[in-house]
């Protein structure tokens, strides 16, 4: 895989390495907090992170494209975990035991 340029921290690095430290380094929910959604969050961290994004165009091959398609599985993977544990905290509250050996 190519690696880039990193301007922050290393030398060089791979740039599925160097997305992922910046993607979890972004404080997102300073944005969700300001009332923006999902997409205009992802726009302003492509945008603030514009240079470093062409480089990796730059040396984009074929190993890098079946690299971002694992991530692309893995991310769809693990939104639909979450919306699974949603629905099941969901249905938690709808839930209500009732004691039959207590009686008044």
């Amino acid at each position: 895989m190519k690696e880039i340029l990193n301007k922050k921290y290393n030398k060089n690095e791979p740039w599925f390495k160097w997305l992922t430290r910046e993607l979890n380094s972004y404080d997102a929910f300073n944005d969700f907090d300001s009332g923006k959604n999902p997409e205009d969050v992802a726009e302003d961290f492509i945008s603030n992170n514009e240079f470093a994004i062409s480089e990796v165009f730059e040396n984009f091959d074929e190993e890098d494209k079946d690299t971002l398609d694992q991530f692309l599985k893995l991310t769809e993977c693990e939104w639909h975990v979450f919306k699974i544990l949603e629905k099941q905290i969901a249905l938690r509250k709808k839930i209500r035991f009732v004691d039959f050996k207590k009686r008044k």
